[in-house]
């Protein structure tokens, strides 16, 4: 028995969820290349590729090197980078050794990237950029009718030009999967015709979040980046966009206080992460309570207040606790414990843990 709190990932749940993305993206006829940073884990990224995943999409310069340092060859920074300094170094030697694509979102910002890759190994291919638009979320992301112009300087500095991008980042709403991947789609549309009108080739557009993905448009995206699909969340429960049964990680908790209507476990936020959206009910979720709302978070306590009339746990019960963000929780971690059918059969290493550069 281990001690708790650690995370569980339950394997058949996180296959099952691997399965049913990777049918929708073939429905579809777009390419998946789901994000890693919701995982970290390149167990769970090889498992992601024999579904038929083409590639991976990371966040930082820090999860590409350490995910083509074991194998994967085909990834997608989705962050518009400034790249100088070190970070600049290491985008160069990544380059030399997998085929990269980099958001880009400015004109500065792609002649940083052909300055940072300038004298890159002899005959490694070019790096690609991504134009990122906005397409409703306000963080990064040039306004789609300004698309053309940043690919434009990216052809100019000598760099390759694989298309648009977007994250529908709105979607993280109430009812809102619909409406952001409407928006995505006008975005994209918008983006992907500044190009071509333009006469630069715009072979990929990208777009996807986890709660919009089953509305994405067929008829413009060409590829789907979905992160939290794979292990759920109690986000995407309360969101609707997956039920508490596909949960596939969550805190493995013990009641360690007790009184009428309230139970306490010891998974804080030092293991579920502090993220509380406001539209959320809680802190959380527990699964084997799922009338039960987590009240109150701290570092190493939640509070579960129970319903009237519901038994509270006995001291010693273990609980488990889905937390609000995934990716922020394995975050947390320096390990998953697997499991299938309850009994534990490995572990897997959180092996892009802190990898925030």
């Amino acid at each position: 028995m281990r001690d708790t709190p650690y995370l569980v990932v339950d394997v058949d749940l996180l296959e099952a969820n691997l399965a049913a993305m990777a049918a929708h993206a073939r429905a579809l006829g777009v390419d998946l290349r789901p994000h890693a940073k919701t995982h970290k884990s390149v167990d769970i990224a090889r498992r992601q590729l024999a579904h038929g995943a083409v590639g991976l999409t990371v966040a930082t310069v820090a999860e590409a090197e350490i995910f083509a340092a074991a194998g994967f060859d085909d990834l997608f920074l989705a962050y518009p980078i400034w790249a100088e300094g070190p970070r600049a170094d290491r985008l160069r030697a990544l380059a030399g050794v997998a085929r990269v694509r980099v958001g880009a979102d400015s004109v500065e910002g792609v002649r940083m990237l052909a300055a940072a890759v300038r004298a890159r190994r002899p005959g490694a291919a070019p790096l690609a950029i991504a134009v990122e638009v906005d397409s409703g979320h306000h963080r990064s992301g040039c306004a789609p009718e300004r698309a053309a112009e940043v690919a434009a300087a990216a052809l100019d500095a000598g760099l390759a030009v694989d298309g648009v991008f977007t994250f529908p980042g709105h979607s993280y709403g109430v009812g809102a999967g619909s409406d952001a991947a409407r928006d995505e789609a006008a975005a994209l549309g918008t983006a992907r015709d500044a190009l071509t009108a333009a006469g630069i080739p715009c072979p990929v557009v990208s777009g996807g979040s986890t709660p919009s993905a089953r509305a994405a448009d067929r008829d413009v995206l060409t590829e789907l980046r979905p992160g939290v699909y794979a292990l759920g969340d109690a986000q995407q429960w309360e969101l609707g966009s997956s039920g508490a049964a596909s949960i596939a990680l969550w805190a493995c908790a013990t009641v360690v206080s007790r009184r009428e209507g309230v139970v306490v476990v010891d998974a804080g936020s030092k293991i579920l992460g502090a993220d509380r959206p406001a539209w959320t009910t809680g802190f959380g979720r527990a699964l084997d309570e799922p009338d039960a709302r987590i009240a109150a978070l701290s570092e190493h306590h939640a509070t579960l207040a129970l319903p009237a009339g519901v038994p509270a746990p006995a001291l010693g019960t273990r609980l488990r606790i889905a937390p609000n963000h995934v990716c922020s929780a394995v975050n947390l971690a320096d390990a998953l414990v697997v499991e299938s059918a309850g009994v534990e059969t490995g572990v897997w290493a959180v092996s892009a843990r802190g990898a925030n550069t």
